[in-house]
């Protein structure tokens, strides 16, 4: 790849300048400003100074298809120079859009046979919240608002949406819809009481559900939102059967489900959508972003059952209309990406490759287990996450100051490698793409990064 010169040093000095980065730690970004990510080919990403890195994070969880795919940009480009917008609001389509609100029907699971489009993960859950909001009103159950999400889970950065994240550190100065959401435990198995068999556990955690409904008044509760696997909060794996029962209670409840696939959507655990396959239950709705383009351009789609679909598309007074929708909504050029995404992935047989090599992946993460500071390593196929803690008997975590996380990430990087700190953890999302060789080369950078950070750590950060 013939790579231009960039002037790294200008770059670096506009960005701290001008850009407004999302969480930003302004502790330090005056100082040390950001990295500038020139450059990408297959898994790797290239800084404007030319140094090479794994990106172990997928972008942000989306660059499902791997970077520099010349047929997505060929099929972006023909969309843009044949038509590269119009207006889809009333009764407009265009090919695009309706091509790929098809295909989507047909790949996911159950009735779940209407798409809604916007440009994020945040606008698709808040979409399902105001559609769920509305489908209530047809209903004349114009009281049946609450919302039940959980914590340490996390569905956007809107306020709505972030009203639903139950991660707390992300609420930090800042205000959360009032009285609308409310938050169950999590369902964390790392963090479950010692000596609780994984059977009681679930339990408790179904039960926590079924005592918040009862507690607000089923009259009162819409929804209940959940990811498959939480990611932003942990890369929390639920114990087996949690999503199948939890389904069960909202159906005893008349409380719609919300399984929110943003992240594991579109392959990331090796099928287009996880809810069913995966995890054994089909929810009312689903909402995808991410992965839906592999992140070539914005997308997301909140996909809705006929159940709800069959309410809100009646006529609710003569000249009303359903007054919802975004200039963005079914962008032509974004839905034909999503098309061409799809395409590549079930020619390329992308999901399959990731059910075979997703638990090498897995197996090979795990073997960091055996360094001082690892507590847990979870998730599943190109999903995880290394839990540090400072001791791995009792849990007991890392001082916050201490960084565990962003020291790892900062040794990482250094060694060419690109993994996410989320606190005291490290989340690797990768491309889908990733060969057992990259792999290797992951852990095997990994396990350096978290050996220096360990050999650097001040004297009194260890218990």
């Amino acid at each position: 790849m013939n790579r231009p010169m960039y002037d790294t040093e200008k770059l670096w000095r506009m960005d701290r300048d001008h850009y407004i980065h999302p969480w930003t730690d302004f502790s330090v970004f005056k100082e040390e400003g950001s990295l500038v990510i020139a450059e990408s080919e297959g898994a790797y990403v290239f800084d404007s100074d030319g140094n090479r890195y794994l990106d172990g994070i997928g972008g942000l969880w989306c660059v499902n298809i791997g970077y520099g795919s010349e047929e997505m940009a060929d099929a972006i480009a023909d969309q843009a120079r044949r038509m590269p917008y119009y207006s889809t609001f009333t009764h407009v389509t265009t090919p695009p859009a309706a091509e790929l609100a098809a295909k989507i029907a047909e790949l996911a699971p159950g009735d779940l046979n209407h798409v809604f489009y916007g440009c994020s993960g945040s606008v698709a859950n808040d979409t399902a919240i105001r559609i769920i909001h509305f489908y209530n009103n047809r209903l004349g159950r114009k009281k049946k608002k609450k919302i039940i999400a959980r914590k340490d889970g996390y569905h956007g950065s809107t306020y709505l949406a972030m009203s639903m994240t139950g991660v707390e550190f992300d609420h930090t100065g800042f205000d959360l819809a009032p009285k609308l959401v409310h938050h169950i435990p999590s369902p964390n198995p790392y963090r479950r009481p010692d000596g609780m068999s994984m059977e009681a556990f679930c339990d408790e955690k179904v039960a926590d559900l079924r005592k918040a409904i009862e507690k607000l008044g089923a009259e009162n509760v819409a929804c209940f939102i959940a990811e498959p696997i939480m990611g932003a909060g942990g890369v929390i794996v639920p114990p087996p059967g949690y999503h199948r029962r939890t389904r069960e209670v909202c159906d005893e409840y008349d409380v719609l489900y919300i399984s929110d696939e943003v992240v594991t959507g579109f392959g990331r655990l090796g099928h287009f959508f996880a809810s069913e396959t995966v995890f054994d239950f089909v929810p009312d709705v689903i909402t995808s972003a991410k992965g839906i383009s592999s992140a070539y351009v914005p997308l997301s789609a909140t996909i809705l059952s006929e159940k709800i679909y069959d309410v809100i598309s009646v006529p609710q007074a003569e000249g009303a209309m359903f007054t919802h929708g975004f200039t963005y909504s079914g962008h032509p050029v974004a839905c034909a990406a999503g098309l061409k995404n799809i395409e590549i992935m079930e020619r390329d047989k992308i999901c399959e490759h990731v059910r075979e090599v997703g638990p090498y992946f897995e197996q090979q993460l795990g073997t960091l287990r055996d360094l001082p500071i690892v507590g847990d390593v979870r998730g599943k196929c190109f999903m995880m996450c290394v839990e540090n803690v400072a001791n791995p008997e009792t849990k007991e975590l890392f001082d916050p100051k201490v960084q565990i996380g962003n020291r790892v990430a900062e040794e990482c990087q250094k060694r060419g490698l690109i993994v996410r700190p989320v606190g005291h953890l490290n989340v690797l999302s990768p491309p889908l793409t990733l060969t057992r060789p990259q792999i290797d080369e992951m852990v095997r950078i990994l396990r350096e990064g978290i050996e220096a950070a360990t050999a650097n750590l001040p004297a009194d950060a260890m218990p």
